[in-house]
């Protein structure tokens, strides 16, 4: 088992960001406009789906990547004979406490539920996982996830990390292009709300990197708000992921992650083990789509909502039938 040196509070309980760890909050049942319906996709022009039937649910993280996998998840269960119901939550908090139970299916990534696993069984001080292959850091949390009831699929090639963003102008200005380049600057952050103290977000900056973070602005993960808060210089620093799409348009620029304080995370489907085992058809269902993801696909579906603002639920279609798994 891999561990990264001890670091404090890693994955603290919050309210947004893929990376979010400890469990509790009740399920929100408020689904987006882009991808809570349970309509069936359009006629499937593939081959025969998987065996399957009865209702399945679906829970996700309420930011666009997350909902645009939630989207083709629920259409490929649906052309396969299930009923799905997708719930989209600000945060894994908001799942992890009724998953498995209530939740039966989750897009994740490897990184973010082995972490959130480990926070919520040895604590938020507790040593984080940290690997950069995904199927070794699947492998490095097999017991977590035996105990906790649930099964990871098939690992995907796409991954997507935290990343942090300044204005062109800024890196220009600054001669900055990697993290370490603000070492003992003091910055504002703005940030998914559960940001402060997590290895792979404050945490890390300040510990890993020497930044002095001032303040973190609860903006959002990869946000409108976010984006607006370093473009208008109220804050210098802003969270999103290596696979946002919008940033170019908006003149901001990712700073590289020269001290690789981000684990591995590669898109996963966690299914729980009492859904799986009633329903192993399921793999034969998500384990395609997981091949058929790349990052670059990944970082093009994205840009087609955040900056040509097309539906989620038409993007992930279009996927879907344009790789042959409808």
């Amino acid at each position: 088992m891999k561990l990264r040196r001890s670091l404090a509070a890693v994955l603290s309980a919050g309210t947004l960001l893929a990376a979010s760890a400890c469990a509790g909050d009740e399920l929100d049942d408020t689904a987006s406009d882009d991808a809570s319906s349970s309509s069936s996709p359009s006629e499937s022009t593939g081959s025969e789906p998987a065996a399957g039937g009865g209702p399945v649910t679906i829970a996700s993280q309420n930011f666009p990547e997350a909902a645009l996998v939630a989207s083709m998840y629920e259409q490929l269960l649906a052309d396969a004979g299930y009923e799905p119901t997708v719930n989209l939550v600000d945060a894994r908090d908001a799942y992890l406490g009724t998953f498995p139970g209530d939740v039966d299916v989750v897009p994740e990534y490897v990184g973010g539920i082995v972490n959130a696993l480990n926070a919520r069984e040895n604590g938020d001080d507790a040593e984080p996982f940290e690997t950069g292959d995904g199927e070794e850091l699947k492998a490095d949390g097999a017991d977590l996830l035996e105990a906790a009831g649930i099964t990871l699929l098939d690992v995907s090639p796409a991954t997507d990390t935290n990343a942090f963003f300044v204005t062109q102008d800024y890196a220009e200005e600054n001669d900055v292009d990697e993290l370490s380049d603000l070492e003992g600057e003091s910055v504002v952050l703005a940030a998914a709300p559960d940001c402060e103290g997590r290895l792979d977000c404050e945490g890390g900056l300040v510990d890993e990197y020497g930044i002095d973070v001032t303040e973190v602005l609860p903006l959002g993960y990869a946000s409108d708000q976010t984006y607006q808060s370093v473009l208008d210089g109220e804050s210098e620093l802003g969270e999103t992921s290596t696979t946002d799409g919008t940033l170019e348009s908006l003149g901001l620029v990712v700073l590289e992650d020269d001290q690789e304080i981000q684990p591995a995370q590669n898109l996963v489907p966690a299914v729980s083990d009492e859904f799986l085992d009633a329903n192993p058809g399921v793999a034969d269902v998500l384990n395609p789509l997981m091949a058929a993801l790349t990052t670059e696909k990944l970082t093009e579906l994205n840009g087609r909502i955040s900056v040509d603002r097309e539906q989620t639920e038409d993007v992930a279609l279009d996927f879907l039938q344009s790789e042959g798994l409808l």
